[in-house]
């Protein structure tokens, strides 16, 4: 934890709770009114992580801002956690959902757009040798990363797969693993009902470790290695030069899948981190952004992968067999996906995203360096985050040793309260085509203010 007075921190944060509560009685109706028949008084269960006594309830959203429901403005970097990258409500995208909605929604039955996207997609991912380009839709990545792991096992007759610790990939059942001081494999702390013993169906390895990855393929009982191409939901962690090059040999070497989450890591560009480093994954997943804010996902497989696998699915079973989703690849999540890749996430995009997020992270040096805080900032594409140690992590364990969640917890609260959000689980700042440079400095000028008064409560000399 970081070297400060606890006490102080708290009269801190509780100076900051009580400007809150008195900025937005609205909100604070609402959430009293949600506690009737809703859990914490919120959709799911999650959102109350939020900093403060209840949560804000949004009024409006465009762009880079929302309105909350007491009339306040606020910039919007946390964007959904990437579900809003495109900025909200689009233009492109809101006259897609409009004119399809008036269509029909759902049906069972494919429509034109489908197609578009998968092309679209293939053209963005199908980049590497072995060339990604057999696609399927689903409404989360949560669904696609599990539906891959289901495929990876029914092909390969390999009951296992391979992890990272600290990774996440949504709720998927392989994924809640992590290691423990021993290096055992044991279900990550907070999981839910693990349904059964989490070194039955995974093995764990660190991040960057090529070493341990090696270890764990030489079984001979792995059907895939699921990965982010940088670790993402644990703060930052970058490849070291070389590894996902490693990965890939390995994963070849000994027959296992190399499965590439880009449900966040797609911020690296219009291909994710798959065409921006080369990449050259037997499967791609990618979630949440895709749609613009309808929910839509989807993954794709190389050719022969696709090929085995409609080989070893009899028609009859195709429908029962774990796989699908009665209103995956609906007509209205594809019309929002096809608008929002060909015009709303274009590379013009992301290159103005990206140079967004460069001002924002030398905003954060900025004051890490006039105020001494032994803190670092790590940029990925259009993705930033600020975290509580003085050098970027190497792997997932190193990352989450980092955290301070009252910290955290003061440092978003002061933001909110100066009308920045910023993704309540990490210190993720994210970039849309809608954010300004403004939008950016408004941040800088917050977190000058915050580190300031951390730096108060730090011990002198």
């Amino acid at each position: 934890m970081t070297d400060v007075d606890r006490g102080a921190l708290h009269a801190l944060h509780a100076t900051e709770t009580q400007r809150f509560v008195e900025a937005h009685p609205a909100c604070a109706r609402l959430a009293e009114a949600g506690r009737a028949h809703m859990p914490y008084g919120v959709p799911m269960s999650w959102m109350a992580k939020w900093p403060g006594p209840f949560a804000v309830h949004v009024d409006q959203a465009a762009g880079a801002h929302f309105t909350c429901a007491d009339g306040i403005e606020h910039v919007d970097l946390c964007l959904g956690d990437t579900g809003a990258m495109s900025g909200h409500a689009p233009a492109p995208t809101v006259a897609a959902i409009t004119a399809q909605a008036a269509r029909g929604i759902t049906s069972m039955l494919p429509t034109a757009d489908a197609a578009l996207v998968a092309a679209e997609l293939t053209a963005r991912f199908g980049t590497g040798a072995s060339r990604v380009e057999a696609w399927q839709f689903t409404l989360t990545a949560t669904d696609a990363n599990r539906h891959v792991l289901r495929y990876a096992r029914h092909v390969t007759g390999r009951r296992r797969v391979v992890v990272m610790d600290f990774c996440y990939h949504g709720s998927v059942d392989e994924t809640f693993a992590t290691l423990d001081a021993q290096g055992h494999v044991v279900p990550r702390r907070g999981t839910i009902g693990a349904p059964v013993p989490a070194d039955l169906t995974t093995l764990v390895v660190p991040f960057n470790d090529v070493d341990a990855l090696r270890t764990a393929l030489a079984g001979g009982d792995v059907a895939a290695v699921l990965l982010e191409p940088a670790l993402t939901n644990i703060g930052i962690v970058l490849p070291d030069d070389g590894y996902l090059d490693a990965v890939r040999a390995l994963t070849r070497e000994h027959g296992a899948w190399m499965v590439v989450d880009e449900t966040h890591t797609l911020c690296a560009g219009p291909g994710g981190c798959t065409a921006a480093w080369g990449l050259d994954p037997d499967v791609v997943v990618v979630g949440k952004t895709i749609g613009g804010g309808v929910p839509s996902a989807a993954f794709g497989l190389t050719a022969d992968l696709a090929a085995a696998v409609q080989r070893s699915v009899e028609l009859e079973d195709i429908d029962v067999g774990g796989v699908g989703g009665t209103l995956a690849g609906n007509a209205l999540s594809m019309a929002a996906t096809r608008a929002t890749l060909t015009q709303v996430l274009t590379p013009a995009a992301f290159a103005h995203m990206e140079e967004l997020a460069v001002r924002w992270t030398e905003g954060v040096q900025g004051v890490l360096s006039a105020t001494g805080l032994p803190w670092h900032v790590t940029r990925l594409g259009a993705r930033a985050e600020y975290a509580f140690s003085p050098n970027a992590p190497h792997d997932g364990a190193q990352a989450a040793a980092s955290d301070d969640f009252p910290l955290q917890q003061y440092l978003h609260l002061q933001a909110l309260n100066r009308g920045v959000l910023l993704t309540p689980f990490h210190n993720m700042a994210l970039m849309s085509p809608a954010t300004s440079a403004a939008d950016v400095d408004r941040h800088s000028a917050a977190f000058s203010e915050a580190a300031d008064a951390v730096r108060a409560l730090r011990p002198r000399g």
